[in-house]
């Protein structure tokens, strides 16, 4: 089993056994937030603070055995003691974690990581009806918010779904342009209908353009810094000539909502079509705004 996965398990065992889902994924935040290397990351999200990735660990749960689901709470369905594999400084976190808020209610618990954690609080349904007005005002204050007309690019390669968004979120943007010719991804989250799926439950829009990607068959050995320069010599002679229409109107788009972001897969800017992508968007005559890779 995945060590995530021990500590979910732990923590439903430690809690009698049951949980309503809210305060699961409140207590978990509380207790990665207290890891050196937070297992699990986090958005603001319908009731505060959410993993979609723990949500669909615990999907695989369910259908493995391990726990049992009804609308609104999760039970441990397993004997194995899953606190005896955890380390010791995760051992001191779940106790502390159990010591602090075992008595809290999951409306309590969603008030305690408002107060303490507002920009979790963003895109809440309860925060104005469970917080003082001042209280819900330091919420309103921690919503990023950004004016300036920006094009981004991003890549996903070596972060969690959640730290994705959160660049998203963080950045204010209000449209997510995938650039990929095949948008599929043995990373959770990162496919095409996961992708979209989450912005949207986000505010953010989800777009999908593939005719300004690259085909997988041009993509092949790949080693060295040289064979993606040979790549990309190619994809800016023919593919950005041939697609000058998208360009534009990715232009258009970025007029209207004044924030978005190209996304593919590489970290390195530098190993991304992306790259190439917007600063061709940049040299069309109409262009007078920001340019950031995030």
């Amino acid at each position: 089993m995945f060590y995530r996965r021990k500590i979910i398990m732990a923590l439903l065992q430690t809690f009698e056994g049951n949980l309503e889902k809210i305060s699961l994924q409140k207590l978990l935040f509380l207790f990665t937030s207290r890891q050196s290397k937070p297992e699990y990351d986090f958005v603001p999200f319908h009731y505060g603070c959410y993993s979609f990735s723990a949500n669909a660990d615990l999907t695989a749960m369910v259908k493995h055995g391990l726990v049992t689901e009804n609308t609104t709470s999760i039970a441990n369905a397993d004997k194995v003691n899953y606190t005896a594999s955890l380390t010791s400084e995760d051992k001191k976190i779940l106790i502390e974690i159990y010591k602090n808020y075992s008595k809290l209610s999951a409306t309590s618990l969603m008030r305690l990581t408002y107060l303490n954690y507002q920009y979790y609080a963003i895109n809440s349904k309860k925060a104005k009806e469970i917080l003082s007005e001042e209280q819900y005002q330091r919420v309103l204050a921690a919503k990023p918010e950004n004016s300036d007309t920006t094009l981004f690019t991003i890549g996903y390669e070596g972060v969690s779904l959640e730290a994705y968004l959160n660049k998203l979120i963080k950045n204010d943007v209000k449209v997510l342009v995938d650039v990929r010719n095949n948008p599929v991804s043995m990373k959770y989250g990162f496919s095409k209908n996961q992708l979209s799926k989450f912005c949207e439950s986000l505010n953010i829009e989800y777009l999908h353009i593939p005719e300004l990607g690259i085909q997988s068959e041009q993509r092949q050995q790949l080693d060295t810094q040289s064979d993606y320069d040979r790549l990309f010599d190619v994809y800016k002679t023919k593919n950005l000539k041939s697609t000058t229409s998208y360009q534009k109107e990715l232009l258009n788009l970025l007029i209207e909502k004044k924030r978005i972001a190209l996304t593919c897969f590489e970290a390195n800017i530098c190993q991304c079509h992306r790259k190439h992508l917007a600063e061709a968007i940049t040299q069309l005559p109409e262009f007078k705004f920001n340019f950031k890779h995030i």
